[in-house]
C-alpha cells in the first residue's frame, strides 16, 4: 500500500461535527458529546474512504495570530469575544463546544492520531508547513478554501473539501481550482488577496470580485505583476487601475496575511496508524464507555485497524 499522509483540519471539523450530531447526545452525567462523536465517525469515513497510512490532526495553537491582526486589525475580528492582553484573543465557540475540547484530544489520542500544533500559529500554518514538506502524498482535510493554495498535482497534494458535508465530500485538484476559480492554486493566494473574505474580515479591493481578480492574474500571473501593470498604466482598464491603486496599503500587507506559512520549525511525526494493542483498545473502550461514545469509538478503531493492517 502506498503511503498517504491525510491532515485534518482539525478545527474545521469538530465544529461541522458539532453543528452536524444533534446536542441531545450527552454522556452519562449530561455532558456534551456530540462533536466528539461526530469527529470520530468522520475520522472512520476518512479514514475508510481515502486510507491514509498516516493522519496527524492540525491544531490552531493560536487561531488569531498577533502578527497578523498587526497587518489587517480587522482579521477574524467579528469572531472575538473577549481581547485578552497577554495571550490569543479568546474565539467566539459555543460553551457546550468548548466543553468537548479536552474529551476530543483524548478521543485523537487514544486513536494513536498525533496532534501538532505551533505557538502563534493556525492549524493552517501547520498544515501547510507539513504538505509542504512531505515526500509522499497528501490529502488536507478542510472546509477552509484558503487551503487551496496548497494543492499540488505535481506533488499529488490535494484538498478533501468538506463545506458541503460530509456526504457531498469534494476531492481538490489543480483543474478542480482552474474550474472554479479561473486560476492555478499557485494564483489562490493573490486571488484571495483581491477577493477579500468576510469571514476571516478580508476587505480585499474594493470593487474588485472574483471575476475581475482571475482576469488580473491570466493576464498578470500574480500579484507583483499585476500592481507593476497597474503603476505603468498597461494591462487593464483605467477604472480598474484606480482601484488597484487605491488599495496598494492593504496590497502591501495583505499577503502575508492571506499565505499559509509554509517553514515553521516542524516536521512531521512519522507515527503511521497501526493496529492499537489490547491495552490500548481496553482504554479507549473505556473511554467511550465513560462518555457515551458507543459506537462512533467502535467504528474509528475499526477503521483504524483496518487501515492499518497489511492487507489493508
Amino acid at each position: 500500500m502506498t503511503d498517504r499522509l491525510m491532515l485534518l483540519d482539525t478545527a474545521s471539523l469538530y465544529f461541522r461535527a458539532f453543528y452536524g450530531v444533534p446536542d441531545k447526545v450527552t454522556a452519562p452525567d449530561g455532558s456534551p458529546i456530540n462533536a466528539a462523536r461526530g469527529l470520530l465517525d468522520i475520522i472512520a469515513k476518512l479514514v475508510t474512504m481515502y486510507e491514509p497510512t498516516h493522519v496527524i490532526a492540525c491544531w490552531d495553537d493560536d487561531w488569531r495570530p498577533q502578527w497578523r491582526v498587526d497587518l489587517i486589525p480587522s482579521y477574524k475580528t467579528h469572531r472575538v469575544v473577549e481581547v485578552v492582553a497577554s495571550g490569543p484573543d479568546i474565539e467566539e465557540v459555543p460553551d457546550p463546544l468548548e466543553a468537548q475540547i479536552p474529551l476530543i484530544r483524548e478521543t485523537l489520542t487514544a486513536l494513536g492520531i498525533p496532534i501538532v500544533g505551533v505557538a502563534e500559529h493556525e492549524a493552517d500554518d501547520v498544515i501547510g508547513t507539513l504538505a509542504t514538506h512531505a515526500d509522499i502524498p497528501v490529502d488536507i482535510v478542510t472546509g477552509d478554501r484558503d487551503l487551496f493554495q496548497l494543492v499540488d498535482d505535481s506533488r499529488d497534494v490535494r484538498v478533501i473539501y468538506t463545506a458541503r458535508g460530509m456526504s457531498n465530500l469534494e476531492i481538490v485538484t489543480d483543474a478542480t481550482v482552474v474550474a472554479k476559480y479561473g486560476v492555478l492554486p499557485s494564483q489562490y493566494a493573490d486571488f484571495a488577496t483581491m477577493r477579500g473574505d468576510a469571514s476571516d474580515g478580508l476587505p480585499g479591493v474594493a470593487g474588485v470580485g472574483e471575476k475581475t481578480a482571475a482576469t488580473l492574474l491570466q493576464a498578470h500571473a500574480d500579484l507583483a505583476g499585476i500592481r507593476a501593470a497597474a503603476e505603468a498604466g498597461e494591462g487593464m482598464s483605467a477604472g480598474v487601475r484606480a482601484k488597484i491603486l487605491a488599495a496598494s496599503a492593504y496590497l502591501d500587507v495583505a499577503p502575508t496575511v492571506v499565505a499559509v506559512a509554509t517553514a515553521l520549525p516542524i516536521t512531521a511525526p512519522d507515527v503511521p496508524l497501526r493496529v492499537l494493542d489490547p491495552a490500548e483498545v481496553d482504554a479507549a473502550t473505556a473511554l467511550a464507555e465513560k462518555w457515551n461514545l458507543g459506537g462512533s469509538m467502535t467504528r474509528a478503531l475499526a477503521a483504524v485497524s483496518k487501515a492499518a493492517s497489511p492487507a489493508g
